[in-house]
C-alpha cells in the first residue's frame, strides 16, 4: 500500500467537476484507491462517494492505493491534485 497526504488549495474545494475528473482518472487503475479524512473514507473511483466527503479549501486528506499498479495510481493522483486543486 502506498499513500500521500494533500491539502486543498482551491478556494472552491473539491466540487463536482474536479471530483468527477479525479474519479475518472482513478478508474484507469486496477488498484483500490481511497480518499481518507478523519473517520471518513471514500472510493476515489466513485464521484458520489467523493462528493459526500465535502472536502473544502485548507483541509488535508490522505490518498491510499493498494494493488498491482498502486505506484502508478499514487503518482497519477498526486499529479492530478497538484495541477487541479
Amino acid at each position: 500500500m502506498q499513500e500521500f497526504s494533500y491539502t486543498i488549495t482551491d478556494p472552491n474545494g473539491i466540487h463536482a467537476r474536479p471530483a468527477g475528473r479525479f474519479a475518472q482518472k482513478m478508474q484507469e487503475f486496477t488498484s483500490a484507491v481511497t480518499v481518507n479524512r478523519d473517520e471518513q473514507s471514500a472510493n476515489a473511483k466513485a464521484l458520489i462517494s467523493m462528493m459526500k466527503m465535502r472536502l473544502k479549501c485548507g483541509q488535508t486528506f490522505i490518498v491510499k492505493a493498494e494493488g498491482e499498479d498502486e505506484a502508478a495510481a499514487i503518482e497519477a493522483a498526486r499529479e492530478f491534485l497538484q495541477a487541479n486543486l
